[in-house]
């Protein structure tokens, strides 16, 4: 998954610093977004999967009009309980790793939440 750095995502109009380079938070979300769509194949239907656990480390700065990719691959699971581990990683359009780590989640019925 591409995404524009816009000043939306910035630290500052998220409130997670004050400086104008993609904040942590929207880099977050982008690599959870990716997780999402990499466990949509191995779910039934009336199944989602919840986030539960965020372990990324954001490495490198991006400022406004940057692009970051995102990608997400299947570590663990799903098990016996539902639960997946997803590695996932960010990459600036220089080439360079901006984020990566690890992400948790779990299946669960979406009638549950609706």
């Amino acid at each position: 998954m591409l995404h524009d750095v816009t000043d939306e995502d910035t630290a500052i109009a998220l409130g997670s610093g004050d400086v104008p380079v993609l904040g942590t938070p929207r880099l977050v979300a982008w690599l959870e977004a990716a997780t999402v769509q990499v466990a949509a194949p191995l779910l039934e239907d009336g199944r989602t999967t919840i986030g539960t656990a965020v372990r990324v480390k954001h490495r490198r700065p991006t400022a406004v009009g940057g692009t970051i990719g995102c990608t997400a691959e299947v570590l663990s699971g799903p098990d016996e309980k539902g639960r997946l581990t997803f590695s996932v990683r960010a990459v600036d359009g220089e080439g360079q790793v901006a984020g990566e780590g690890e992400i948790d989640r779990v299946v669960v019925e979406t009638d549950t939440f609706g």
